[in-house]
């Protein structure tokens, strides 16, 4: 069978930990389908990712997550996502939207973000396409441009516009449920992917934000497994 396991590219922040585990717990507690969890972390792309971070990036894995055709070997699909989301839905819903007619899959956000910084006081940058690439379904055969060459040197409006594909016409269009940008949007309960976008619910000033108290009690049934199975005996 055709891609049986939905390959998952998670960003990686070294001062967001705890994100990557509550995203990759809340996937796995949701999902009918095998999935495969490959963390982006700078240290173990020492050999790859060679540019110089810019002071404009909020994350570690701003450029780094262009990387995913390559590390897929160009076959196949995979999904990439932020580290600051949580999943409320079957991920197998997701990876069955791949169409083979397109190069890469999105939501296609339009909006204009309400707050100038965006967590830990870094710069909240405004661009077209903004967050279309906080989640991508890459169709990797077709996303050859993005070579490891292309990834280190090219600027990061080339990357996050999707300028390295020849059209938008290559970009398909995914449900906006599926990246759903938390105090951009409205609440709502039908939202499959929430995306914490200014700042995660475990920084103190983004506790209070819509799904908030979602995320938290992910997080705690995270521990919770962790704590039993340390206390547990051998």
């Amino acid at each position: 069978m055709r891609d049986a396991v939905a390959r998952i590219f998670v960003g990686f922040d070294s001062k967001e930990v705890v994100a990557y585990h509550v995203l990759c717990q809340s996937i796995i507690e949701h999902s009918s389908i095998p999935v495969a969890f490959s963390p982006i972390v700078l240290d173990n792309l020492r050999d790859i990712f060679t540019r110089e971070r810019n002071a404009l990036q909020s994350t570690e894995f701003s450029f780094s997550r262009f990387l995913v055709p390559y590390l897929s070997n160009y076959e196949g699909w995979s999904i990439f996502m932020d580290c600051d989301m949580l999943a409320r839905a079957d991920i197998a819903e997701l990876w069955n939207l791949r169409d083979d007619r397109y190069a890469a899959m999105c939501v296609k956000h339009d909006y204009v973000p309400k707050v100038e910084t965006k967590f830990l006081g870094q710069t909240q940058t405004k661009y077209e396409k903004k967050n279309w690439s906080s989640m991508i379904l890459f169709n990797n055969s077709k996303c050859r441009a993005l070579t490891k060459d292309f990834v280190n040197t090219a600027t990061g409006l080339q990357l996050h516009q999707f300028k390295w594909l020849e059209s938008d016409e290559q970009i398909g269009d995914i449900p906006v449920t599926w990246n759903y940008l938390v105090n951009e949007y409205d609440k709502r309960d039908d939202a499959k992917i929430v995306h914490f976008t200014d700042g995660g619910p475990y920084f103190d000033e983004y506790k209070n934000d819509d799904y908030s108290d979602e995320w938290f009690a992910m997080r705690e049934r995270v521990l919770a497994v962790t704590q039993k199975a340390v206390g547990s005996p051998s």
